[in-house]
């Protein structure tokens, strides 16, 4: 795990308009095989655009981080959007009261994670599926967990498409993490809760960071790293997440 410290950032909600001059008309056979090498070229460069303006600007910095946001087409992972707005600074919906958060979130997360090639990541919350695979990116093995079933399920498929064998789907109640492939050295969470859910805790490894919004009305995002003595907080932002559902009856005396 890295230890590089974080820099603190403000969330900026202003979207970033990206246009490409419509190419000339072609007609038969040549626009047809270019078309594909075409949208692809153009993509890319959505994608780069994305993480100069929206990314890099605010202050993330981890290059692993930056290369995966360059590198996973976040367009597929949105159903209905097109490109452009795939690629904008805003959350999306995507269907069953919930969203893709905005890309400057995924990564701040990312980097606030601390991953190291080889680690074990859970993420509570998988949605379309899009932060799996930016994790995947600097990840060994990707464990996500989602409570509505229809998004699991379009997810996994989306994931697979894509290629990405290392992350592992799974339809339930996050507040209860996964603990068969615990510890994990980090967790990162995409729904709020009004307080942090001691599973998590129980299943992350010394050392490892938790990063989590949590709060009701008015929600903080919250990076802890947990250690023998506890768990120590080592950054905080404000933002505006789902809330995140399942939470266990309290059993305590």
């Amino acid at each position: 795990m890295r230890t590089a410290p974080i820099s603190p950032a403000i969330l900026l909600l202003a979207a970033v308009a990206c246009a490409e001059p419509e190419p000339a008309p072609e007609s038969g056979a040549r626009r047809t095989a270019e078309a594909g090498v075409v949208d692809t070229v153009w993509l890319a460069e959505l994608r780069r655009a994305m993480v100069r303006r929206q990314i890099e600007a605010r202050g993330v910095r981890d290059e692993a981080v930056l290369r995966a946001m360059r590198t996973v087409p976040r367009h597929r992972f949105v159903p209905g959007a097109d490109a452009a707005s795939a690629y904008g600074d805003r959350p999306l919906p995507i269907g069953h009261g919930q969203t893709i958060s905005q890309p400057y979130i995924v990564a701040f997360m990312a980097e606030a994670a601390d991953i190291e090639p080889g680690d074990r990541v859970l993420e509570i919350g998988t949605g379309s599926g899009y932060g799996a695979a930016v994790l995947a990116e600097l990840a060994g093995e990707v464990y996500t967990i989602e409570i509505v079933p229809e998004l699991a399920a379009r997810a996994g498929e989306v994931l697979a498409r894509e290629g990405y064998a290392n992350v592992h789907v799974r339809a339930g109640n996050g507040w209860l993490g996964w603990p068969e492939h615990a510890p994990y050295d980090a967790i990162v969470v995409t729904a709020a809760p009004e307080r942090v859910p001691p599973a998590l805790v129980e299943q992350l490894a010394v050392g490892g960071a938790l990063v989590i919004p949590v709060g009701d009305w008015v929600q903080t995002l919250r990076v802890l790293r947990k250690t023998p003595d506890g768990l120590r907080e080592e950054a905080s932002l404000p933002v505006r997440f789902v809330p995140m559902v399942g939470e266990p009856p309290d059993t305590g005396g």
